[in-house]
């Protein structure tokens, strides 16, 4: 390594006849994903073994030839990394599974420049990110509500996030909500499969729609345990949309707790919510089970809803007496 750039070595595979050079060098080279190497190669970071700069990703390649691939060192990250206290759940090399809490800005975004997840893992991963689309920064590759609690995964490295956002792309990902919900859904379990889009009304709300603008969504919920004028719930994505538990739940009449967005609060909750001080949406993200995109293992992680849920619930169960 010189300068803060590692130069690679890669022979193209012996099955590779004919293979664009992307793709051949993709396959020799796991550590990068193949956006990755198209960028390097049409900024001339690429030489093969005569030296002469390879620029088209397209170009075919033959088994056996060799390259050279130039590795710039990371650019550093626009956003500050901050000190904010993480649960982490999961980390290796190349990801890293954390316990949100609820309030906690998962992207720097207007209005939240500073203090998001982002910012934390910037100082927690400080050294170990190999540079995501080759800029020092934590792979999102799904989110979760600010007042949402609970698991989520980020990349530390290319070929992590590119294996996990494919994941997230077909669905292949177990991820399971824990929620309070007004009233006591009937039938006791189910299946919500309605198209969900950015509202025409009110561009800050999702709402299901049916003019074929909506991307499918599907939610299976079941009844954990039945209240008396709510329900502890557990629902399960098989698709992953933004505020998709909320709406669907909604939809069919059981609006989370607390929500401020899609719930009306019932007159038998208003004291309660207020007594406790309880100003977000009853939900947490309960399990996240996925295939580690390195390793290929098969990972599986769960957590408790926070103290906050289990306060509101045991209130709940307590008006049942």
């Amino acid at each position: 390594m010189t300068g803060g750039k590692s130069t690679l070595q890669a022979i193209v595979p012996q099955d590779a006849e004919g293979w664009r050079l992307d793709r051949a060098l993709a396959a020799a080279l796991p550590t990068l994903s193949r956006e990755r190497l198209k960028a390097l190669i049409s900024s001339g970071q690429v030489s093969n073994e005569t030296g002469t700069l390879a620029r088209d990703p397209a170009m075919k390649v033959g088994p056996g030839a060799r390259f050279a691939v130039t590795v710039p060192a990371p650019t550093p990250a626009h956003n500050e990394a901050q000190n904010i206290p993480l649960t982490i759940v999961y980390e290796d090399e190349h990801l890293i599974v954390i316990d949100k809490p609820a309030g906690l800005v998962v992207h720097p975004a207007a209005g939240n420049f500073d203090g998001t997840l982002v910012n934390a893992l910037l100082h927690h991963c400080k050294g170990s990110l190999s540079g995501i689309g080759g800029v020092e920064r934590p792979g999102i590759v799904h989110r979760i509500d600010k007042d949402t609690s609970g698991l989520m995964i980020a990349a530390k490295t290319d070929p992590a996030h590119v294996g996990l956002a494919a994941q997230f792309a077909k669905h292949s990902i177990d991820r399971r909500y824990k929620a309070l919900v007004a009233g006591v859904p009937r039938p006791a379990g189910g299946t919500i499969d309605a198209p969900l889009a950015r509202s025409a009304v009110n561009r800050k709300k999702i709402a299901i729609v049916a003019d074929g603008r909506g991307k499918r969504a599907v939610t299976h919920y079941s009844t954990i345990a039945p209240l008396k004028t709510a329900a502890f719930v557990e629902c399960r994505l098989e698709t992953g949309r933004t505020h998709q538990v909320r709406v669907h739940m909604a939809s069919i009449g059981h609006p989370l707790l607390g929500d401020p967005v899609y719930g009306r609060v019932r007159p038998e909750h208003r004291e309660l919510l207020n007594r406790l001080d309880f100003k977000r949406q009853a939900l947490h993200a309960a399990r996240l089970g996925f295939v580690h995109p390195v390793t290929s293992a098969t990972l599986c992680f769960d957590s408790e809803i926070p103290a906050d849920m289990h306060e509101l619930f045991s209130e709940l169960t307590d008006m049942m007496v």
